[in-house]
C-alpha cells in the first residue's frame, strides 16, 4: 500500500502518513473505542483513509463490540479494545 502515501488528501490535498489511530462510537448510550487501528491519516486536515476492506472489518470490530457490551449490561462507561 506505499501507493497510497503518494496520493494527496482528497479533502485538502495535504500528505497521507500510516498511524495507528484510536476512535470511539456511541449507540444508545453505549460507547465502544477501538486504539491501535492502522489507517492513513492526513498531516493537514487529519482525514483518515484506511486500506481497501479496512473499514468494513472496524464496522464488524465495532458491531461485535457493542453486542458484547449489550449482552454483559454494560450499558454504563466504555467498552475499548485495543489492537496494538
Amino acid at each position: 500500500m506505499k501507493s497510497l502515501m503518494r496520493i494527496p488528501c482528497t479533502e485538502c490535498g495535504g500528505t497521507l502518513r500510516r498511524t495507528a489511530i484510536a476512535q470511539e462510537f456511541e449507540n444508545e448510550g453505549v460507547k465502544v473505542r477501538l486504539s491501535g487501528v492502522r489507517a492513513w491519516v492526513c498531516s493537514k486536515c487529519h482525514e483518515i483513509y484506511f486500506e481497501p476492506g479496512g473499514a468494513d472489518r472496524m464496522a464488524e470490530a465495532v458491531r461485535c463490540l457493542f453486542a458484547v457490551a449489550l449482552a454483559e449490561k454494560q450499558h454504563k462507561g466504555t467498552v475499548i479494545a485495543d489492537l496494538s
